[in-house]
């Protein structure tokens, strides 16, 4: 099998990597508990030959070890890939034909990561002779919430043997402004940490008639909420990316009682450690200050949940050049500046030289890509194939 022929992988692999696709959109699940998913997953891997490892969360985790027969300098390497699994809270309203009806969805594209990284499998199954050293493909669920990597690497996924590289793909359309059928990629930060801030305010609850009896924590809260904008706009540079939102406010039952309390809670994007860390004293030091002003309590709980998501260097400039040889250069796009979102990739980037790349594939739904988490997603399949031949290349250039 040639991997830089795009036909010849569509006329192989391509009838699969659809059907895997379309079979696990049916069967969506949450978190860490994937059972379904799971067993798909570890069902088509004894299929192709393949022994996994699933002592990752409770079964729910699975990695595969595939050991290459060819004799080389990188036999001592050892390349990671990794898909996520987990899908949406979300009613899929897409009317496909493999729409999901439990109440739950794919609305982010991690089906086609999965089914991606199972045709991966496929090939190289097939073509040890292709490559020396070993590859280690990381299936993980829990990427929405509440994160995966983080517990996967603690339970030894990196390990035995020691991943030196690893790559991961996000699919879809994060990045508008990437054509469609475009990789992209970008060195350094790429995806923003991603954190979550809560802000329980309590004061004293009163007739609306009597509003000098009560300490009021609705106002509170609007003076807080409007603060915490000064942050990003009076507090970090102009140029510095950064990220606050407040997302969820509640309070009060009746239009005639000022409630005891009001709680909102938000969240913090940025692409640096030391702006996570002055924004979340910057938030401390505003509910702080409104709760003396007021004459109320104001607690602040600041959650550090995903990192900032970089791209090492050599990984990332070595895959670009792979690729761009062989795809085309026209084909591979360098982002201008990196996505707010946040992904717990990030955390393997923390421990092993990681890139992660972007294929630009929205699928239309009455005419329109809705966008991710969208109860319309939908991704382009005849494109999922570019990333599977992405991750081949890349992975047969490191492993000479």
């Amino acid at each position: 099998m040639e991997p830089h022929n795009i036909q010849a992988l569509k006329d192989a692999y391509q009838e699969d990597l659809i059907r895997w696709r379309r079979d696990l959109h049916q069967i969506p699940e949450l978190g860490l508990e994937l059972p379904q998913t799971s067993a798909y997953v570890k069902q088509v891997l004894t299929d192709l030959g393949l022994i996994y490892d699933d002592h990752y969360l409770q079964g729910n985790g699975l990695s595969v070890l595939i050991e290459g027969q060819k004799a080389g300098e990188a036999s001592q390497k050892v390349m990671g890939l990794r898909a996520d699994m987990d899908g949406l809270p979300i009613e899929e309203a897409t009317g496909l034909a493999f729409a999901a009806n439990n109440h739950c969805m794919h609305a982010c594209g991690h089906d086609g990561h999965t089914a991606i990284l199972l045709t991966v499998a496929k090939f190289l199954q097939e073509n040890r002779h292709l490559f020396a050293g070993k590859v280690k493909l990381i299936f993980q669920p829990g990427e929405e919430y509440p994160g995966g990597a983080k517990p996967m690497i603690d339970q030894g996924v990196l390990e035995s043997p020691q991943v030196t590289r690893l790559l991961g793909f996000h699919i879809g359309h994060l990045d508008p402004s990437i054509p469609a059928g475009k990789i992209s990629y970008q060195v350094g930060p790429f995806m923003a940490s991603m954190d979550r801030f809560s802000m329980t305010i309590r004061g004293r609850g009163y007739h609306g008639a009597y509003p000098e009896n009560a300490h009021d924590p609705i106002i509170a809260a609007n003076h807080i909420i409007s603060a915490i904008q000064t942050i990003k706009s009076r507090n970090l540079k102009a140029t510095e990316p950064a990220v606050i939102s407040v997302t969820h406010i509640e309070g009060g039952v009746n239009q005639n009682i000022i409630p005891d309390t009001v709680f909102l809670e938000g969240t913090v994007r940025t692409i640096n450690f030391q702006q996570q860390q002055f924004i979340a004293q910057r938030l401390q030091e505003i509910g702080q200050g409104t709760a003396l002003m007021f004459d109320l309590d104001c607690q602040v709980q600041y959650d550090y949940k995903y990192p900032v998501l970089i791209n090492d260097q050599e990984a990332t400039e070595e895959t670009v050049a792979v690729l761009s040889n062989t795809l085309g250069s026209d084909q591979i796009v360098e982002t201008q500046a990196p996505l707010m979102g946040g992904e717990d990739f990030a955390f393997y980037g923390q421990v092993v030289p990681s890139c992660f790349l972007f294929l630009a594939n929205p699928g239309l739904i009455e005419g329109s890509f809705h966008g991710h988490h969208h109860p319309k997603f939908d991704l382009d399949e005849s494109q999922l194939i570019v990333a599977v031949q992405a991750f081949i290349l890349a992975t047969l250039d490191y492993l000479q």
